[in-house]
């Protein structure tokens, strides 16, 4: 018996009405099952668009439904939802199985006759610009790949039904490059990918899984799941805790055979594969070690994917990166100004740091505006990479000032306001030429902001609203 066929005349419950949520009523509906959706929010759906389109479902909204989830036998809870922490877990009965919807995809897709081959990423921080180097890289060599996960579409929007055209189904992805969430890791079990990795472990999102060694568990749930581990050799975390049949490391330093990492010719960094030297990082548009560890971490998936060395390498430099990741914004003046908003934790913000210190002169300073909603965060990493690289340190937001005692018996100046706008004017007022200012919030946005997107793009109006300003008064 397939898992579609046991799905016939359960109980299945919808836990959020988000896009993650909506895209599992979609599938449901298209296989002509009957389900319930719950959203504790009022008004997250209209209720008369949601009953046209789903016409065998049943929507709850306003408070999450104890008798809804107590009789359900299936759950699909989208990831952004803590079941402790919402009170849920103490309502689901012994027999309903809790999933997500890549577990879905992933039970799903294992029994097709063709299925949807897999690289997956997880990690505190690069995943986002991984996969989508990754996704590039694919598109250079030809090979139909589609980003999923916790980036591009929902992973069931992928999934084409019984009654798709033959159009249809010729178009359909050859391989699906997942980047994963520790939430879609806690409800993943079924993943059968080439190849899977770990980038890197960092102190984030411990409101919800309270211990560095759970999160770290939570993330070690990658390696079972695939053929190949993809480790960090510069993080003992990411190192597999489980027994692998094959595993490929990365890492800053030389590589063994068989291995990725960097050889020095002539006192420039290469990117090398065991004694194989691929390219240098001087050709590469993302600078900094931690983008070359990224550069790593995908070639070395898309070796495990019997994809070309050489073209892989080749394609490398065609990547111009992602929006609100050390994203350079063009302005008239001689700073340089870095949007790194996507940095919502910690190791992230270290990374971004480290990256752009290691590429400026000797004689130009960093200036870091960081601050927002800090997620139970332990910010005491910072106070090291403030003291070698940040000559001035601006804070906002919630947390900013847990961040700015950071930078106490430190040479590190600390500014302390109370918006993105002041900490814009305070920072341009204190660059000369050469310096960097670098927006890598070490937080979420969710206290000031809708998202870290709404909050880089306004910090990319405000940079060149001051610049143009302040040249436009001389």
């Amino acid at each position: 018996m397939t898992f579609l066929t046991e799905l016939k005349g359960k109980n299945i419950l919808v836990l959020g009405a988000g896009l993650t949520g909506l895209s599992c009523a979609k599938y449901l509906h298209g296989l002509g099952l009957s389900f319930t959706v719950n959203d504790s929010r009022d008004n997250v759906i209209e209720t008369s668009k949601f009953t046209a389109q789903f016409i065998n479902a049943k929507l709850i909204t306003g408070q999450w439904c104890q008798q809804a989830i107590s009789h359900a036998d299936l759950i699909l809870v989208s990831p952004g939802i803590d079941l402790v922490a919402n009170g849920i877990s103490v309502w689901v009965n012994n027999d309903c199985q809790v999933i997500g919807d890549v577990e879905l995809f992933c039970k799903i897709n294992n029994a097709r006759i063709n299925p949807v081959s897999i690289l997956a990423v997880t990690g505190s921080n690069g995943k986002s610009t991984v996969v989508s180097l990754l996704a590039y890289i694919a598109k250079t060599l030809g090979v139909n790949a589609q980003l999923g996960g916790n980036i591009g579409l929902p992973v069931l929007d992928l999934l084409q039904l019984e009654n798709a055209t033959s159009a249809e189904l010729a178009n359909q992805p050859e391989m699906l490059i997942l980047e994963l969430s520790s939430f879609q890791l806690e409800t993943l079990n079924s993943m059968k990918a080439i190849a899977a990795t770990m980038l890197n472990l960092s102190d984030d999102h411990l409101d919800r899984h309270l211990t560095m060694d759970n999160y770290q568990a939570i993330k070690q749930r990658i390696y079972p799941q695939a053929e190949a581990a993809v480790y960090n050799r510069d993080d003992k975390a990411t190192s597999p805790t489980s027994s692998v049949e094959n595993a490929i490391s990365f890492g800053s330093d030389t590589p063994a055979k068989g291995h990725f990492g960097i050889h020095y010719i002539n006192g420039k960094a290469h990117l090398a594969f065991g004694e194989q030297t691929l390219i240098s990082l001087a050709e590469l548009p993302l600078a900094g070690m931690h983008n070359a560890l990224n550069y790593l971490a995908a070639l070395a998936l898309g070796y495990s994917a019997g994809w070309s060395l050489s073209a892989m390498s080749e394609s490398l430099t065609g990547f111009a990166g992602l929006a609100h990741r050390c994203q350079r914004i063009a302005t008239a003046d001689e700073v340089q100004w870095i949007n790194d908003s996507k940095a919502t934790n910690v190791g992230a913000t270290i990374a971004a740091i480290k990256g752009l210190a290691s590429t400026k002169s000797t004689t130009s300073r960093l200036i870091l505006i960081a601050g927002g909603e800090g997620k139970g965060a332990d910010f005491t990493p910072l106070h090291q990479v403030f003291e070698n690289h940040v000559s001035s340190l601006i804070t906002f937001g919630k947390d900013g000032n847990a961040i700015a005692l950071q930078s106490e018996k430190t040479s590190t100046t600390a500014y302390e306001v109370t918006t993105l706008h002041e900490a814009v004017k305070l920072a341009n007022s204190l660059v000369s030429s050469g310096d960097i200012v670098l927006l890598s919030p070490a937080c979420a946005s969710l206290d000031m902001y809708k998202n870290y997107i709404a909050r880089g793009e306004h910090f990319i109006d405000l940079v060149q609203d001051t610049v143009h300003t302040t040249r436009e008064s001389i």
